[in-house]
């Protein structure tokens, strides 16, 4: 999808293989993730969800958006079924787990291509390089910073408050937000 010029232009699927209609995160704060099961990374889910937790509450404009990968290691082999019960069970997640999806490739879900190419990675590369990367999505649907899997998820929560601070409404184009080399 080349000509999009938003999040909001894109329908990944979600846990049952259905179309996921982003716009109905038009006008809030979105922290997308690509998640895995059994990865080194996987205990960030509990620094996710408390982070969910602590600023939705305060700002019910404020998503996770968790996309299961199993490009990086196999460490994602489960059914959506499987993967949302780890994450309820081992995790208590309560932010929406989105289907399992490539995030680099030929078969990467159109989301991530366009969230790669707003805000590339360390010299340039536009591909996802681990698990638990994740990218900040500001009101206005534009990509606003990216972090790098060893980015904790409670170091995150200044910048998003900073990008919940920012009044709804239309914005010209996305903000240039130096982004940490992944």
């Amino acid at each position: 999808m080349a000509s999009a010029a938003s999040f909001y232009d894109f329908k990944p699927l979600d846990k049952k293989g259905q179309p996921h209609n982003l716009t109905n995160y038009k006008g809030k704060v979105v922290l997308v993730v690509n998640t895995a099961s059994k990865c080194g990374f996987t205990p960030q889910f509990e620094g996710l969800e408390k982070l969910y937790k602590d600023l939705h509450q305060k700002h019910p404009d404020f998503v996770i958006l968790g996309f299961p990968c199993n490009q990086f290691g196999s460490q994602d082999p489960g059914s959506n079924d499987d993967i949302q019960s780890f994450c309820q069970l081992n995790y208590g997640v309560s932010f929406p787990i989105l289907g399992k999806t490539d995030v680099n490739g030929n078969n990467a879900e159109p989301v991530w291509e366009w969230m790669k190419g707003s805000i590339p990675g360390v010299l340039g590369l536009k591909r996802v390089k681990w698990n638990f990367e994740k990218f900040l999505v500001g009101r206005d649907g534009q990509v606003k910073a990216r972090w790098a899997s060893t980015t904790k998820p409670e170091s995150l929560k200044a910048t998003i408050e900073k990008e919940l601070a920012v009044p709804a409404g239309p914005t010209p184009t996305k903000t240039a937000a130096a982004p940490t080399p992944t």
